[in-house]
């Protein structure tokens, strides 16, 4: 009876492992982890870009109005952002669900900054795109997601 209990006990483990590997071979999973790496490389690169400005002179991309309203200037704002931005890349591999959400309200606040700038209207285009796909990543976790990611 004993040996019927573990061979039992070791199916149900092997259904278990058999069906997470099915799931991680679907194409909505693997669009998930697609969308969860991006949305951890982005923001953490480019937050981290905003103390070396290897890419590019993120300075140039805060509205002229924005950077008077800051009290510590526009530059130092920049750097705020970098930490928010490198704060939220860091929750959405540990959080999809809720770090998804954080960056693509973050996305749409760019937008807005981005709007009040005359030509960079491409740029807030392609921002939009970018915080349909984080939207997209956050439906994804709620199927996807980690047990604590799915019961938000």
């Amino acid at each position: 009876m004993a040996e019927t209990m573990i061979n039992s006990t070791d199916g149900a483990f092997a259904d278990r492992s058999v069906a997470k590997i099915g799931v991680q071979s679907t194409p909505g999973y693997k669009a998930y982890r697609i969308l969860q790496a991006g949305f951890v490389a982005a923001p953490v690169l480019a937050g981290l870009d905003k103390f070396f400005h290897v890419l590019t002179n993120w300075d140039m991309y805060l509205a002229p109005r924005i950077a008077a309203m800051s009290p510590i200037g526009g530059h130092n704002l920049m750097l705020v952002v970098g930490v928010v931005e490198m704060a939220a890349g860091v929750l959405v591999a540990l959080r999809p669900r809720i770090g998804a959400y954080v960056v693509a309200g973050w996305l749409l606040a760019i937008i807005l900054n981005l709007l009040l700038i005359p030509g960079f209207f491409d740029i807030a285009l392609r921002d939009f795109g970018l915080s349909l796909g984080a939207l997209a990543l956050a439906q994804l976790s709620a199927e996807y997601g980690s047990g604590s990611d799915r019961s938000l």
